[in-house]
């Protein structure tokens, strides 16, 4: 009943006679073309640079502390807006967010909110937010304010 299965299937092979069997083509040779090798005299004279680093030059950067000021409630994929829910100080449009969850980590300027479907410049406490976001996010992430 199942041999039909088990069954392997026969390939004919034919084999090559020497008149089927063509010549190999000879394959060209490459050469190499403008390759100088430098002496060790020359390496030799050559000096390293020396830069002086002076304390009025050298920059240090801002470390900024971020603040937790909300969480993520919802998500529109198809609108790529994110609801948050301010929990503490305030977000206006221009400010720098950072969003950070179990796979979501990226920093963004607000370009726009909304508050039931109407524009805002800036949203308060207990307030839920739209925002759009430049990548996907989840819920209960966490909303930093830089």
């Amino acid at each position: 009943m199942f041999l039909g299965l088990f069954r392997r299937s026969v390939k004919v092979v034919r084999k090559k006679t020497a008149k089927s069997v063509k010549p190999k083509a000879k394959k060209a040779k490459i050469k190499k073309v403008g390759v100088k090798k430098i002496s060790a005299r020359k390496t030799a004279a050559r000096k390293p640079k020396v830069t002086k680093k002076t304390a009025s030059k050298t920059r240090t950067k801002k470390t900024v502390m971020p603040e937790v000021v909300g969480t993520v409630t919802h998500y529109f994929p198809h609108v790529k807006a994110g609801v948050i829910l301010v929990t503490k100080g305030t977000i206006a449009v221009g400010d720098t967010l950072q969003i950070k969850g179990h796979t979501t980590d990226f920093k963004q300027k607000v370009t726009s909110m909304q508050i039931n479907n109407s524009p805002v410049q800036e949203a308060k406490e207990k307030e839920e937010v739209g925002l759009l976001v430049k990548s996907r996010v989840r819920h209960n992430d966490v909303v930093y304010k830089l």
